[in-house]
């Protein structure tokens, strides 16, 4: 916040009532020649006692959909001069110098539909607030451009703070930022989809539409505005027809269309302008009604272009999608974090499904026990509180495996440690190159193989499932989970060690 803000304005403090309302006769419009020609000499003059010579542009807004302004708007809202390649130019983050600012500032005094912040980081501000009243602020005083304001006819007065300050929406919001994550999801997103629509906010209420392919992804993204808010849609264009059928009875809708060439056009308007939209859409090739209420707008994810350093500046926040708020817990995860969850479901594969806090991450059948199962339910149940190991969190497809036994202690070291040992127990399974035994007296016990060359017999001559055998363990591979047994290595009285299952 800057230490110098005052307001400046035309009308006389005297020409005010008891309860401070204007009473005076000078009109709210602007008279577009002395007193408009001095609100833009007292900016200069305050310019360049702050020895700025420079302006951004900030939360750029285009054409809103209510006017309020006592003047009507104009074609091309002040901007056309200022910026002739193109509306897109009047974005967040531009830098204008003096001049074509104070033009700027024509155009907001005279409402013609456009509006911006213009501010000098840590130097300058200048706003243009309702019925004509400007509000500049500056780390210098100033005295000289007061003295300046003063001779000009205006009446400047020191506040504490312009009230037309950027303030956030949700001040706690974490904004998602088009990152390398965000394109690596939307090529992810594009390849699931086939075809996938993105919707580019250069300014306030004003935005373009690109069908993506795999093919001119990082074309489109050329060709952005900067710090543009960005919405990813599936499949929005749909058959003509139908669109026009899915107009609503009343409101305010974006109708958009694409022509054979592949040209996107969008427009906004509301029941009485419908008639006048779909005679458009007679040529066009496909269609959508896309609404303007933030709750029945319904894209897959959102972002905002950051800088070309990566650091994100734009202050503006999109409506977060669930796909956002996936995102931002995702952030606050990290490979080898141990969270707690609750179990909310076990799926028919096998995977087991975890709410860690408002995202559902997942445990594999292999990390849910050191121990062999028979299915997830021998290891935890639905409405089961647990603790578990981030083993991965995967940004594009926004998964996050876990693993039940990373914080479960590892028993085979010990089962290493029985090597040379001599059990009984049942066999489990009989295949043509050996048995499998159990070693433990627990349904969940360990199994080693007792291949055909340490078994007496043919083991489908002399033996079945469940039948007691006696083995020796003869080795444990750690690292590929496996246990070696052998018949053929013990003798008819080895009793120490013996397990009788």
């Amino acid at each position: 916040m800057l230490p110098y803000v005052y307001q400046v304005t035309k009308y006389d403090p005297a020409d005010r009532d008891q309860h401070g309302h204007y009473i005076g006769a000078e009109p709210t419009t602007s008279d577009h020649g002395p007193v408009e020609a001095a609100y833009l000499q007292a900016i200069a003059a305050f310019a360049e006692d702050t020895d700025v010579e420079q302006l951004t542009i900030r939360e750029p807004q285009i054409g809103c959909f209510v006017h309020f302004g006592l003047e009507p708007p104009v074609d091309g809202y002040g901007l056309a001069d200022l910026f002739p390649a193109g509306p897109a130019e009047f974005h967040d983050g531009a830098l204008v110098p003096i001049a074509a600012g104070l033009e700027l500032v024509r155009a907001m005094l005279r409402d013609n539909g456009a509006w911006c912040r213009l501010e000098t980081e840590g130097a300058f501000t200048v706003h243009v607030g309702w019925d004509q009243y400007l509000y500049i602020g500056s780390s210098h005083p100033c005295d000289a451009a007061l003295t300046r304001t003063r001779s000009l006819g205006l009446f400047p007065e020191c506040l504490d703070a312009s009230p037309y300050d950027f303030a956030p929406d949700d001040p706690a919001y974490v904004q998602r930022p088009a990152d390398a994550d965000f394109w690596a999801r939307l090529h992810w997103t594009v390849s699931a989809h086939h075809t996938t629509f993105l919707e580019e906010t250069y300014a306030a209420n004003a935005s373009r539409w690109h069908r993506l392919t795999r093919d001119n992804i990082e074309a489109v993204r050329s060709r952005l505005a900067p710090r543009a808010q960005l919405a990813v849609w599936p499949d929005l264009l749909t058959d003509v027809a139908a669109a026009v059928a899915a107009l609503p009875d009343e409101g305010l809708v974006e109708i958009i269309w694409e022509d054979e060439d592949g040209q996107i056009t969008s427009t906004v308007a509301d029941e009485t302008q419908f008639e006048a939209v779909t005679s458009q859409l007679a040529s066009a090739s496909s269609a959508g009604v896309v609404s303007l209420t933030t709750d029945e707008r319904h894209p897959l994810f959102t972002a905002v272009l950051p800088d070309s350093d990566g650091v994100l500046r734009a202050r503006w926040q999109t409506e977060p999608t669930p796909s956002d708020r996936n995102w931002a817990f995702l952030k606050t995860l990290r490979r080898g974090q141990v969270v707690t969850g609750t179990v909310t479901s076990i799926a028919s594969f096998g995977v087991t499904f975890v709410d860690i806090g408002g995202f559902t991450a997942m445990i594999n059948v292999p990390e849910l026990s050191w121990r062999p199962l028979n299915h997830p339910s021998d290891a935890v149940s639905v409405g089961q509180e647990i603790t578990a190991e981030v083993l991965d969190v995967d940004m594009v497809r926004e998964r996050v495996p876990l693993s039940l036994r990373a914080v479960q202690e590892d028993p085979w070291p010990q089962v290493a440690q029985r090597i040379g040992q001599v059990v009984t127990g049942p066999v489990t399974k009989i295949v043509p190159f050996g048995v499998f035994v159990r070693i433990e007296d627990r349904e969940d016990g360990f199994k080693g193989l007792v291949h055909t060359s340490e078994l007496d017999e043919s083991p489908g001559d002399v033996l079945a499932v469940d039948d007691a055998l006696t083995v020796k363990i003869i080795d444990v591979d750690l690292a590929r989970r496996r246990i070696a047994l052998s018949h053929v290595q013990t003798s008819a009285t080895s009793t120490e060690g013996q397990l009788h299952a």
